[in-house]
């Protein structure tokens, strides 16, 4: 494993395809295990997503990944492209169980770094609810 940098852009779309939210835009210390295009990003949430004390591991491959969080904030999320599925989301406040597709997915990780895209549909019962896009940039940890 190799400590590096991780910078996540979160953007949501919901009914009105001109009003774009950024959800979060942030910058975390993480691990990054990767061999051959497939791996793990591990890294800490903080209260700027709301979900502090809770660690988020992506287990990723070039062709999908599962996203997973444990803590404060449990939730599993299968993002394999062309795929719907739906996962139960739980928080101190409640859980819901949430259905996604995924759009579109592009992993260009290597034991270097690189970048994550993903882009996902949002619905409860089969009723849109958002369209979601992720832009996670790895880089590897600069010692001065």
């Amino acid at each position: 494993m190799k400590d590096v940098m991780i910078r996540i852009l979160a953007t949501q779309t919901g009914d009105n395809p001109r009003e774009q939210t950024e959800l979060a835009e942030f910058s975390t210390e993480g691990r990054l295990d990767c061999h051959d295009g497939s791996g793990t990003l591990t890294y800490p949430e903080s209260e700027l997503t709301g979900m502090e004390g809770t660690v988020t591991t992506i287990s990723f491959t070039p062709e999908g990944a599962v996203l997973t969080r444990e803590g404060s904030v449990t939730g599993r999320m299968d993002f394999s492209p062309g795929e719907r599925n739906t996962f139960l989301y739980e928080t101190p406040y409640g859980s819901a169980t949430v259905g996604m597709e995924t759009k579109r997915y592009s992993s260009t990780l290597t034991e270097q770094g690189g970048t994550l895209e993903i882009e996902y549909v949002i619905d409860i019962d089969h009723a849109f609810v958002a369209l979601n896009q992720m832009h996670i940039q790895v880089t590897e940890k600069k010692e001065y």
